[in-house]
């Protein structure tokens, strides 16, 4: 027999591949948790990865990706990592966070070494990611991020999204500008326009995307309340039809 499963959930890649599942195997999933996330990568997500794949191309070590018996293209990946993380935060949260301030706590040099906070810290970003990450990898990811619209295979979101037979959340972020609002508000109409249950959550936030991380009791009330709430229905029903 085929097993149902209870509920997929993500955010961002997660949350795109948690939707696909209920679009191409409707059978089988039981719920999608779908968080801070989109079902067609815009053109500006798009336009921001190629930045990053860019900047691993232009990394001589790159060698067209064969480069695991030597030195790998660390410098490239860097910058890649640096241009996605701006993109994971927002305006206020970097504001917040470094303003003008300087690295040193003095005054401003004029010069071509690194004189802000903020940039001291993308650049500390970079690092850590390039001992974690392969370039490869990245690059591949992107990529499958860019490819992704629910409507491939079925000429239209609404006729892949008619295929799901299972209830949704939605979680978007107010100062999300990676996948926006706007873009989670329009799987939601579409969802309850085919008599889809939604239950979705707009959610004021200033980190940005990195949001649904980082406000941790925010995103346990709503996701554990939904479950909760599944996992009631589910017994009830279990009970009545026994």
């Amino acid at each position: 027999g085929i097993t149902r499963l209870f509920s997929v959930a993500g955010g961002s890649m997660g949350g795109m591949q948690a939707l696909q599942w209920a679009v191409d195997y409707p059978e089988r999933v039981g719920s999608v948790l779908f968080l801070a996330s989109t079902a067609r990568s815009s053109t500006q997500n798009i336009a921001f990865n190629e930045i990053g794949r860019q900047a691993i191309y232009a990394d001589p070590n790159w060698n067209q990706g064969d480069y695991y018996d030597a030195a790998p293209p660390a410098a490239g990946l860097a910058v890649a990592r640096m241009i996605g993380h701006i993109s994971y935060m927002s305006e206020q949260s970097l504001e917040d966070k470094f303003g003008r301030q300087t690295q040193s706590g003095g005054d401003l040099r004029y010069d071509f070494k690194t004189d802000f906070a903020v940039e001291s810290y993308l650049q500390h970003q970079g690092e850590k990611f390039v001992e974690r990450f392969d370039a490869n990898s990245y690059l591949y990811i992107t990529k499958a991020l860019d490819y992704y619209d629910v409507s491939d295979g079925y000429g239209s979101a609404r006729a892949a999204l008619e295929r799901t037979q299972c209830p949704f959340l939605v979680v978007s972020i107010s100062s999300d500008w990676l996948y926006t609002a706007a873009q989670a508000q329009e799987l939601v109409d579409e969802l309850r326009a085919l008599g889809r249950e939604v239950d979705y959550h707009h959610i004021e936030a200033t980190f940005g995307h990195d949001s649904f991380l980082v406000e941790v009791e925010t995103m346990t009330n709503i996701v554990g309340g939904y479950l909760d709430q599944l996992w009631s229905k589910t017994h009830t029903n279990h009970r009545s039809s026994g």
